[in-house]
């Protein structure tokens, strides 16, 4: 049984170290097309990054049990309702931003207009670490660590500004008005959705709405925030052991 973990936008694999350092069983953390590696030519919107996912985990091979971060949740639910992939469990933290109720937020809304979009990322991108206009700063009050910040801001090139836009504006006005036809029913492997209550941008009743028809179970992590992996991974790895052990086999 292998983990898989995948992170959102804008982050890294190392996201999930100190998680896999508590955890205690095989785990690889992917890394995102265009966030420290190339992205393939062709098309590079959301379905392109779920097919890419779904190449990776036939290639891994199974079982495997997948955990999905922000964008990286996203693309998890859309690869285990829509492709034929070799995942024994599915786990997501975002679940809402299938609801369709659900509404970007505001740097989600900002990036998918042009210029602004454009515009806002080269501010990001072009500025000093530390001047409280980067990524890892900008993300700090959800919980992002300084030593994840200065990861991020390192890698953070027009490569990964134009990743962040495609995506996102690949998702307007959310995942429910297309992919969310394909994923309306239990899903074919078991599946947990994460909320953390301490995110400002949570949205609990939005994300029981979703797991509800999916069969998924939902647990509150009360207290933590966006980054709950960083903020306290020894309980995010009890909680992931725990509704493995459930599964059996």
């Amino acid at each position: 049984m292998t983990v898989v973990f995948v992170h959102g936008v804008p982050e890294t694999p190392a996201l999930w170290n100190a998680l896999r350092d508590h955890l205690g069983r095989p785990s690889t953390a992917l890394r995102l097309p265009g966030f420290g590696s190339p992205r393939p030519a062709g098309p590079r919107g959301k379905e392109a990054y779920a097919s890419w996912l779904a190449e990776e985990l036939r290639a891994i091979g199974g079982p495997i049990d997948l955990v999905g971060h922000d964008w990286g949740a996203h693309l998890t639910m859309r690869v285990v309702s829509a492709h034929d992939v070799p995942v024994r469990s599915w786990v997501s933290d975002v679940a809402h931003g299938w609801h369709p109720g659900y509404r970007w937020h505001e740097a989600g809304t900002l990036w998918q207009r042009s210029p602004e979009g454009e515009e806002s990322l080269a501010g990001l991108r072009e500025s000093a670490p530390g001047s409280g206009r980067t990524f890892g700063d900008l993300l700090q009050p959800r919980g992002m660590t300084p030593e994840l910040g200065k990861d991020v801001d390192a890698i953070h090139d027009e490569e990964m500004s134009a990743a962040v836009l495609d995506l996102y504006r690949s998702a307007w006005p959310n995942f429910a008005a297309d992919w969310g036809k394909d994923f309306e029913r239990p899903a074919a492997a078991p599946g947990m959705v994460l909320v953390p209550t301490g995110d400002p941008m949570a949205r609990p009743a939005m994300d029981a709405e979703v797991a509800r028809p999916l069969g998924a179970r939902v647990v509150e992590l009360e207290g933590l925030t966006h980054y709950w992996m960083l903020q306290d991974p020894g309980r995010g790895a009890r909680v992931l052991r725990e509704f493995w052990d459930g599964l059996g086999g």
